[in-house]
């Protein structure tokens, strides 16, 4: 058996009682602040590319080296506390050709998100955008290198790289 809205009891509201101010209302907007500790590899890693710099980090025992770095190798569980310094260049590793915007709104130029090697690193580095190339330019194995931001402008962050450029 269904039930029509009518038959419930009560007032129903309606937008015009709600404008006119006939319902009393409370907005609340709540203030939320926190904190967030990134963690001593994590932290290093920011810090460094807000100085323009890549770092990672390497495993003792297997001697990978990693970027972004972490404390611990998930390989071989060795603590990892041996940084190194890499080349802001790398290889594609994969990409895509993309007419949707971050904001899921539609872009008439393509954007080249691409899985970046970082050369030295061992793994496969990290997530970021290609610029200054043709969309038939683009290709796995291509070398690029970082763009990075103006020194006074970057805030530690992978955004400090504005995006790679092909060698």
């Amino acid at each position: 058996m269904s039930a029509k809205i009518e038959s419930f009891p009560g007032t129903p509201l309606s937008q015009a009682d709600l404008d006119a101010g006939k319902v009393l209302t409370t907005y609340w907007k709540p203030k939320l602040e926190y904190g967030w500790d990134a963690g001593v590899a994590i932290s290093r890693y920011l810090e460094e590319l807000k100085n323009g710099r890549i770092i990672g980090i390497k495993c003792s025992r297997c001697r990978r080296v990693v970027v972004p770095p972490r404390v611990v190798c998930e390989w071989c569980w060795e603590p990892m506390n041996d940084w190194v310094y890499l080349q802001d260049t790398g290889t594609v590793n994969t990409y895509s050709i993309c007419y949707i915007r971050w904001d899921a709104s539609r872009a008439k130029e393509p954007q080249f998100p691409a899985v970046i090697w970082i050369d030295g690193a061992s793994n496969a580095g990290f997530l970021h955008l290609l610029d200054e190339v043709d969309p038939d330019d683009v290709k796995i194995g291509m070398k690029v290198q970082a763009v990075w931001k103006p020194a006074e402008e970057r805030a530690g962050s992978i955004t400090d790289i504005e995006y790679f450029k092909p060698l």
